[in-house]
């Protein structure tokens, strides 16, 4: 009996890195983007908590499915488990965002 997959996607969202894990993930028919279902998080039996995951726990509650703009994604991975999902700050990278074109006024 084979397992399910989990994936670890690391994205960017207003200048810090989200890492997050989840068991599917699909290319969405919104163009450009990246549908991300059913969110992991880690043990609610672990005795150290880590304030970035419960800010993560909070923020994709009632979530039943993200769209992740594709050039936000920095990198996706299929892992064993789930790791400790986490956000931290973008500063120090050589990424950035793709540049989109201002809407103009009339």
């Amino acid at each position: 009996m084979e397992k399910d997959a989990i994936y670890r996607i690391k994205f960017l969202n207003q200048d810090e890195v989200y890492e997050v894990y989840a068991k599917h993930l699909y290319q969405s028919d919104l163009w450009g983007f990246l549908e991300i279902e059913e969110f992991v998080f880690g043990s609610q039996t672990q005795m150290v908590v880590d304030p970035s995951e419960e800010k993560l726990k909070q923020q994709f509650e009632d979530v039943e499915r993200s769209y992740i703009p594709m050039q936000s994604v920095i990198r996706i991975d299929e892992v064993k488990h789930e790791g400790v999902a986490k956000i931290t700050p973008a500063r120090g990278t050589n990424v950035a965002a793709f540049p989109g074109v201002p809407p103009k006024h009339k």
